[in-house]
């Protein structure tokens, strides 16, 4: 009886099928390709997995809170641009550590300006974020006169380009660096896990995401919870575009500019509910993966790049379509209980 309840609620998760459909697109690819299991490959997709799942640890949390975030890509482009400015101007010698902590600093600040706004107005966060992402391109176009800058300061350039270990693929002798910056990720999913399951804040965002109301009546304070949230999620998306300069060994101000549709994408597929209130990280994560294999393993089955943004777009469908069919069971699953009630 105990193996069919954990098998009942193991295929009740997306997340379950989400891995097949992850496992079965893998084994395609290695069978087309038979380079998708070499150790050089799965190194460059752990690369390429690093700022988008760092981006997706934020939108994830705001999704969970219940609303939306599409300022992200702004926000990390003005950090890193106006950091990186600002320390050339400084003939900026010294380590990463100090820009570190300056796009911290910076990204806490603009987060706390959305969640002024989304927290304690309690306006919608999409309505908010999607002002706050033209503040953020005004004001770096505008006031900082914003253009590509083709070098980026000593520390920043060596954090970028140092690696944790070479992989090696000894059928074509093709190496791949897996960059420090991975550490990054490692360290803001485990600090989000962390918050998410293990602190009042963490249920509180869950709270909140599910009936604010609710949450408020449960001793909740949720317009603090939402405030401190985004203050957080600016951090860490900051953050991430901070290793996006680093590894690319430029500032573009617009290179970031348009990820936002993917990386919801990503969250959403993993499992997380669109309405708030209930997924996880290794969904989160797992559906982050699935877009980052799409967009970088294409050509090893022999298809154009030009088709990506079909498979994208496709995924995007199945994503929201699974998070509405989820939605639409736990409603039908709570009338049900309802009912028996009402029955009794």
């Amino acid at each position: 009886m105990d193996l069919k309840k954990t098998v009942r609620k193991l295929t009740g998760r997306s997340e379950f099928y989400i891995l097949l459909v992850f496992i079965a697109l893998c084994l395609l690819i290695e069978v087309r390709s038979h380079q998708f299991f070499t150790p050089n490959n799965i190194v460059d997709l752990l690369s390429a997995l690093v700022v988008p799942g760092i981006f997706a640890i934020g939108e994830f949390m705001v999704i969970v809170s219940g609303g939306f975030d599409v300022s992200f890509p702004a926000l990390a482009s003005l950090t890193g641009f106006a950091v990186t400015k600002l320390l050339l101007n400084m003939d900026y010698q010294g380590g990463v550590w100090l820009p570190i902590l300056m796009t911290l600093a910076i990204g806490g600040l603009l987060g706390a300006f959305n969640g002024l706004f989304i927290g304690y107005f309690e306006l919608p966060a999409m309505i908010v974020t999607l002002g706050s992402s033209s503040v953020f391109k005004g004001f770096m176009q505008g006031t900082l006169n914003s253009k590509q800058l083709a070098t980026i300061p000593v520390g920043m350039r060596n954090f970028g380009t140092s690696a944790l270990f070479v992989a090696q693929n000894k059928q074509s002798g093709l190496t791949s660096r897996m960059p420090t910056t991975f550490i990054a990720l490692v360290v803001v999913l485990v600090l989000a896990w962390f918050l998410l399951n293990r602190t009042m804040f963490g249920r509180g965002i869950y709270a909140s995401g599910g009936n604010a109301v609710s949450a408020h009546r449960a001793g909740f304070n949720v317009k603090r919870t939402r405030f401190l949230m985004f203050v957080f999620v600016g951090m860490i998306s900051a953050l991430a575009g901070m290793c996006r300069v680093c590894m690319m060994q430029q500032m573009h101000p617009t290179n970031m500019l348009g990820m936002e549709m993917n990386i919801i994408a990503g969250v959403v597929l993993g499992g997380t509910a669109i309405v708030g209130g209930s997924g996880t990280l290794f969904g989160c994560m797992l559906g982050t993966a699935l877009i980052v294999v799409v967009e970088n393993s294409m050509i090893l089955i022999g298809i154009p790049t030009v088709w990506k943004d079909v498979f994208v777009g496709a995924l995007i469908v199945l994503g929201t379509g699974l998070s509405a069919m989820q939605v639409t069971r736990a409603q039908k699953a709570s009338l049900r209980n309802v009912r028996k009630e009402a029955a009794k």
